[in-house]
């Protein structure tokens, strides 16, 4: 099966893509962490990620900020959450695509995120416990990155 990417790098050799499919988690939190995390460099990013994990940074949130608390102290991103389980994910593409630099020779000091975005996947249904007619809905995500060498 071919994994098809929303963006084609310009330079294949000095590219690295990555991809992770049917993730349990939230879709805002991911599009947020993902919307965050563009354009940094790539071992920035995991840092970031670290921190959020062991609650000592926040994710701002600019989009799906409705009933969010203000975090005092942030100045103006004072809308921000810890989406724990979402970095974690988030993080695991990020050690993969690392992984990939290193196979393929490139040097990671150098590598900025270029294209990161979480998609809508499959829609699983399970039916409820103790003989419910009613079932549940988990939808599922994708994310997909590409990362490329500064020159």
């Amino acid at each position: 099966m071919r994994l098809n990417y929303s963006m084609t790098p310009v330079n294949d050799a000095k590219a690295i893509k990555g991809m992770g499919r049917d993730f349990n988690i939230s879709f805002k939190h991911a599009v947020v962490i993902c919307d965050k995390v563009r354009g940094m460099k790539l071992s920035e990013a995991m840092n970031l990620l670290e921190a959020v994990i062991a609650l000592e940074k926040t994710i701002p949130f600019k989009k799906f900020n409705k009933g969010i608390g203000h975090r005092r102290g942030l100045g103006k991103d004072n809308i921000a959450k810890y989406p724990k389980k979402a970095a974690s994910v988030i993080l695991s593409v990020l050690k993969n695509i690392e992984a990939n630099a290193d196979y393929k020779g490139l040097d990671n000091e150098r590598l900025i995120i270029s294209h990161i975005q979480a998609l809508k996947g499959i829609s699983r249904k399970r039916r409820k416990p103790k003989g419910r007619y009613a079932t549940w809905r988990t939808d599922l995500i994708n994310v997909q990155a590409v990362v490329e060498e500064l020159e």
